[in-house]
């Protein structure tokens, strides 16, 4: 009978159980927050902060010998940023540990980036975890695929519009969170002898860590699939911040009772959704939870553009 996720009987773990294991694991590039490589980190207790927000400044004028002078006041709002819990938990077996090391202290290591993922699709989706957590999927759309025509509307050209309309907002464009389809996208910019225009030559390698002077992350959480896609966002980040309660933090239990989703118990009428709870001491496992506390907030929206792979019109 096979055992429980993970175990020595797990697809793929199985192939590596023969006499020597390889320590040269072949793993995807890791997955690392933009979101959190880009905004501004602030500490927060648990209960959240305030965070106070100068929506405008005061205004000097000119003034006529011996007039009284203007006076002005500037204005101030705020904004909650209230964190929320992000975890995830991993059961392996005893022997998946002792007999397949490399792959355990790879699956250990990635873990981590479980997290960095999914706060980064939170924060480039719509859906929040809850109030006074901010979302960037309602962003104005950019296009940035190329005109199958006309030359002058390019994926540059989609660039600069990127920019102007943070500017636009009053914002100043300082950061671009991509995904590879659209590192892809920018790759295939060249000029008219087919030389790339973005990176410095195919010698030297395909790195794009700048575009327009201001600093660009990749994240496959930012891309959403769809006609067109969302391939990018790119913004004032410095009006975005983060904060977590106590960073990153990673347990390990192998006496806890864990709940993995549901069983069915009983067939026909009869048949029942029961919680699935796994005895870790009992069948000889442990696991590893892996959690944040984490918020994030932005002071305006229109300070931010949702990139996409639509041609430009």
């Amino acid at each position: 009978m096979a055992g429980i996720d993970l175990n020595r009987t797990t697809t793929g773990a199985a192939d590596l159980l023969p006499k020597e294991i390889s320590t040269e694991i072949w793993a995807e590039t890791q997955e690392q927050s933009a979101v959190m490589q880009l905004a501004r980190q602030i500490n927060m207790p648990g209960s959240g902060v305030t965070i106070p927000i100068i929506t405008g400044d005061a205004e000097a004028d000119w003034v006529a010998e011996t007039d009284e002078k203007p006076v002005s006041r500037a204005s101030i709002g705020s904004k909650q940023i209230t964190p929320y819990k992000l975890a995830v938990i991993e059961p392996f077996s005893n022997e998946f540990r002792r007999d397949l090391p490399a792959v355990y202290e790879e699956l250990r290591r990635r873990l981590p980036n479980a997290i960095a993922k999914k706060f980064d699709q939170t924060v480039f989706g719509t859906t929040a975890p809850g109030s006074n957590f901010d979302t960037l999927g309602g962003a104005a759309a950019v296009a940035i695929g190329p005109h199958a025509t006309d030359a002058k509307k390019s994926t540059y050209a989609g660039l600069v519009e990127a920019y102007n309309k943070v500017a636009e907002a009053d914002g100043a464009l300082d950061g671009w969170a991509l995904s590879p389809q659209a590192k892809g996208l920018l790759l295939n910019q060249v000029d008219s002898t087919g030389r790339p225009l973005l990176f410095s030559s195919i010698q030297d390698g395909t790195s794009i860590t700048q575009i327009l002077g201001e600093s660009v992350y990749y994240t496959k959480g930012v891309f959403k699939a769809g006609n067109p896609a969302t391939i990018g966002f790119a913004g004032d980040w410095n009006s975005a911040m983060w904060g977590s309660v106590e960073g990153i933090k990673v347990s390990v239990s192998n006496e806890a009772t864990i709940t993995d989703g549901t069983v069915t118990v009983g067939s026909g009428e009869n048949a029942v959704e029961i919680p699935n709870q796994l005895n870790l001491w009992q069948r000889n496992m442990f696991a590893i939870l892996v959690e944040i506390e984490v918020g994030f907030r932005v002071r305006d929206e229109d300070r931010f553009v949702r990139l996409t792979n639509g041609a430009r019109s």
